[in-house]
């Protein structure tokens, strides 16, 4: 249970979703039934069937950020800057006046302490201090820097996404690889449980009496870092920025109280609302890092049922996921999808686990 090869699975390359579903809400969604051990296959569209009335659906309204810089050394040599502390950057830069934040950087030969980097548009960064794989750096401009990062940034997708050229990479994506209801700006990947939703899947599951709930956990890069220790126990889980308002919190906690299912949307969703738990599964509103991580052992407190999408074998959102039902049954789910050739990770189709 606790071995890092205990979640792994053979996945053929072809099931890894390149591109996006053509209809969001007509992606297959696998449902899986922890009390009668069963599982069903079905469309994305079909949960306005499968939930109840009363149900709460709490999702992630992050925004994915252009945070991918192309820029070139003072020797002359291209460098590549992924901004990972956006929401550190803007705090940064309210309080100091500049845009300073840890970020990952691409180069033949990584650049020095101290040196400079530029950009288009008259922007410079310089390199404040090494965090291992991460660099703290601080870019010049103030709010010309946001309009930048804006105009001229480019979408990080997943790595395992392979496509050629950036048209393809900025074009399409900018539109598909946000939710509908993204809103508040600051990750480097998409909670990408929630691109299933369309506006009027929303609206149906609203006339039936499902609700709604926003909160915000801004993903990083550390989503996408491997597990490298043999004893998942010894791994250390990435922190990641949230905020829950008071009204959401009070949402939340109203169908806790009320004997609603509370159904977190992406793994994302589920990692705050149980990080700010308590033993009755209330969440407490508030803003800051979270950093809880959830395998198989973990008893959870407040949510019910969850809608992800298929993830990476090692990875901890699998041992997440695998924590919620059990890791033999989730791998033999895994095993059931790939018979049935659904696609995985974030174009990939969506499990609905309850």
């Amino acid at each position: 249970m606790y071995l890092l090869t205990d979640y792994d699975y053979d996945l053929p390359e072809r099931l890894i979703a390149q591109v996006p579903n053509s209809d969001r809400s007509g992606s297959k969604l696998l449902r899986l039934d922890r009390r009668n051990k069963t599982l069903g296959h079905h469309h994305f569209f079909d949960l306005k069937d499968l939930l109840n009335p009363g149900d709460l659906l709490v999702v992630n309204d992050t925004r994915v950020i252009p945070a991918r810089l192309l820029g070139k050394k003072e020797t002359g040599g291209q460098v590549e800057v992924l901004i990972i502390g956006y929401a550190m950057g803007i705090k940064s830069l309210a309080e100091e006046g500049f845009f300073q934040c840890d970020c990952l950087i691409k180069a033949s030969k990584s650049p020095k302490q101290g040196s400079i980097l530029y950009f288009g548009d008259q922007i410079t960064a310089r390199i404040i201090e090494k965090k291992g794989y991460l660099t703290c750096v601080r870019f010049s401009g103030g709010k010309d820097f946001l309009a930048y990062v804006k105009a001229s940034g480019h979408l990080p997708l997943p790595p395992y996404i392979k496509r050629d050229g950036d048209l393809l990479r900025n074009g399409m994506d900018k539109e598909t690889y946000q939710t509908v209801y993204a809103a508040s700006e600051g990750a480097v990947a998409a909670p990408t449980a929630g691109l299933h939703f369309t506006k009027s899947l929303m609206e149906a599951l609203e006339a039936k009496g499902v609700g709604f709930v926003t909160i915000t956990l801004h993903v990083g890069y550390g989503t996408f870092v491997p597990v490298r220790v043999e004893d998942i126990r010894d791994h250390q889980i990435h922190s990641e920025y949230y905020e829950v308002s008071p009204g959401a919190a009070h949402s939340i906690n109203q169908a806790k109280q009320e004997g609603r299912r509370v159904i977190a949307v992406g793994t994302t969703s589920v990692r705050t609302l149980e990080y700010l738990a308590d033993e009755k599964g209330c969440v407490a509103p508030g803003m800051g890092m979270c950093d809880l991580f959830i395998y198989p052992g973990y008893r959870f407190k407040c949510v019910d049922a969850m809608v992800t999408n298929f993830h990476l074998p090692k990875s901890t959102l699998l041992m997440l996921v695998s924590a919620f039902y059990s890791r033999e049954r989730m791998i033999q789910a895994y095993e059931s999808a790939i018979q049935a050739d659904y696609r995985f990770f974030s174009y990939g189709d969506a499990m609905l686990i309850e």
